[in-house]
């Protein structure tokens, strides 16, 4: 058995750039993204918008809080450079279905907790709340972080102020960034172990989020043929493109590719660079984890 998963992770990628300098990393920003399975970290050149690396992680046998507490701990310490104290800027990253959208006109901070617990349960005891300002679209991102989770990356870096957003702010900031040729209605979906992303913008302007378990390719049909109705978008003329844990002969792809005529899978960010064995991770994989570099 490797060490690896002994320890309760396994690295499904991992790519490096040529240009990485360790003495450097004052200009970088280091993005961490952490969800209930799995963990990515992206470094980005602040100064030349080059993205110089992406690992992804794997759990494997976590089956509570604590494991995936106790895995997170292990790559922090076994990682060469992630828990070093001179990166420029270090922002945190959490995938949660816990969440909400509220018009900035409307949101009063100190309220944040009772916006929250109108679309979701939050447990106060292990949970805490948060919110994004997404300037773009004039809208406050409400969502639940579990505390200790955000505690222990914190202790990592005692001198730093760590940026807590959540996975669904990075991809709204980075579909908007990403939607900019075009004044058509479209939308924009991203697959990620279990959970369709749903995203409708126009003009760089969002019109819908919302995200949906799914578990077999019917699921995936179902939820974007109801927000295709409910935004008035034609799956006969209307541009869907995905990302996330997918391929272009998937089931999903293909079943969906039967009633909606203009699907695709999403490229790489233009507001981010890559080179090297970085430019050949598929085009359509981690979006989400370059997108954290936008939100500030």
């Amino acid at each position: 058995m490797s060490n690896t998963a002994t320890l309760g992770y396994a690295i499904a990628k991992k790519a490096i750039s040529e240009r990485f300098d360790a003495e450097k990393r004052s200009i970088y920003t280091l993005a961490i993204q952490i969800g209930i399975t799995d963990m990515q970290l992206c470094v980005v050149n602040r100064q030349t918008g080059r993205c110089l690396s992406i690992e992804d992680f794997r759990f494997e046998n976590v089956r509570t809080i604590n494991n995936r507490l106790e895995v997170v701990k292990q790559i922090f310490e076994r990682h060469p450079h992630l828990s070093k104290q001179d990166w420029g800027t270090v922002k945190l990253s959490l995938k949660t279905h816990k969440y909400a959208l509220v018009p900035a006109s409307m949101f009063i901070s100190e309220h944040a907790a009772d916006y929250l617990s109108l679309n979701a349960e939050v447990n106060s005891k292990i949970e805490e709340t948060n919110y994004y300002r997404h300037i773009s679209c004039n809208a406050i991102h409400l969502f639940a972080a579990d505390k200790k989770l955000t505690e222990t990356v914190r202790s990592y870096f005692p001198k730093k102020h760590i940026e807590l957003i959540s996975q669904a702010c990075a991809l709204i900031e980075g579909t908007l960034q990403y939607d900019d040729h075009s004044l058509e209605k479209s939308m924009f979906c991203l697959v990620d172990k279990g959970i369709l992303h749903v995203l409708v913008s126009q003009n760089q302007k969002l019109i819908f989020y919302n995200q949906f378990a799914v578990r077999k390719p019917e699921d995936y049909l179902k939820y974007i043929m109801l927000v295709m109705q409910e935004t008035q978008l034609n799956p006969k003329t209307s541009n869907v493109v995905m990302w996330g844990g997918l391929n272009a002969d998937s089931g999903v792809i293909n079943t969906l590719k039967k009633y909606i005529r203009n699907i695709s899978l999403g490229t790489k960010p233009k507001f981010l660079r890559f080179e090297g064995d970085l430019d050949r991770i598929p085009d359509h994989k981690y979006f989400d984890a370059y997108s954290i570099f936008l939100c500030e």
